[in-house]
């Protein structure tokens, strides 16, 4: 994979879609047949409103692959509701992922659904959390199987919620093998007032290290036993 290639993919995966308009548009450059870029291209465009643009790239994909389920999906979308786009507008999605520090993360699920129903997921599309198995399993608002958190959030957050905290899931980015959501915190009863939800890298260091120290205590604790 090309670092071109690399970078495109990382700006849609991080919801940078200025930038993978732009990356994506080099690539083209070089090579003006790359299905793969078109449908990053056209799935950027219709976040940032540039609706006729996303619907010609979609049209290009399909002058070279008339199958593409992709492009066959997205533009229905978009020609859907007379003319108007039926996908999120920018600003609304940009309303979404407001980042508070504890209160909100984004993730990246594991043991994800096909690719082909992963592409058909958009941006800003609200998702349930079900816990099932110690786990937490995320599902379409039809109840249809996306991922699942990774063990370390799903353990954390499985506690907050049987104890009366409310989360809120949207798809951030969906492409392929990679679906990234964000999750907020809309409620946090008052047994928790003090404890985020979700830990920064620093505050897990911090745990870390108080555990490794409290480890060390008790082991120095039995040598003077001794």
């Amino acid at each position: 994979m090309t670092l071109l290639k690399t970078q495109a993919i990382h700006a849609t995966l991080s919801g940078e879609w200025s930038q993978a308009v732009i990356i994506n548009k080099k690539l083209l450059k070089e090579n003006p047949d790359d299905i793969d870029a078109l449908n990053r291209l056209a799935f950027a465009f219709s976040v940032v409103g540039k609706l006729k643009d996303a619907k010609s790239a979609y049209q290009k994909v399909l002058k070279l692959d008339n199958l593409n389920t992709l492009a066959i999906r997205n533009l229905k979308k978009l020609e859907s509701k007379n003319g108007q786009a039926a996908s999120i507008p920018s600003f609304q999605v940009n309303n979404t992922f407001i980042e508070e520090q504890g209160r909100t993360k984004m993730v990246e699920l594991i043991n994800i659904a096909q690719p082909t129903f992963i592409n058909s997921l958009h941006t800003g599309q609200m998702l349930l959390l079900s816990i099932k198995r110690l786990k937490i399993f995320m599902l379409t608002e039809d109840n249809k199987y996306i991922g699942v958190l990774p063990d370390n959030i799903s353990k954390r957050l499985i506690k907050f919620i049987k104890a009366g905290n409310q989360y809120e899931a949207y798809v951030k980015s969906a492409l392929d093998h990679h679906i990234i959501v964000f999750i907020k915190e809309v409620k946090r009863i008052t047994r928790f007032k003090d404890q985020p939800s979700f830990l920064s890298t620093l505050e897990k260091t911090l745990d870390f290290d108080k555990k490794i120290n409290k480890t060390k205590d008790l082991d120095d604790q039995d040598e003077d036993e001794e």
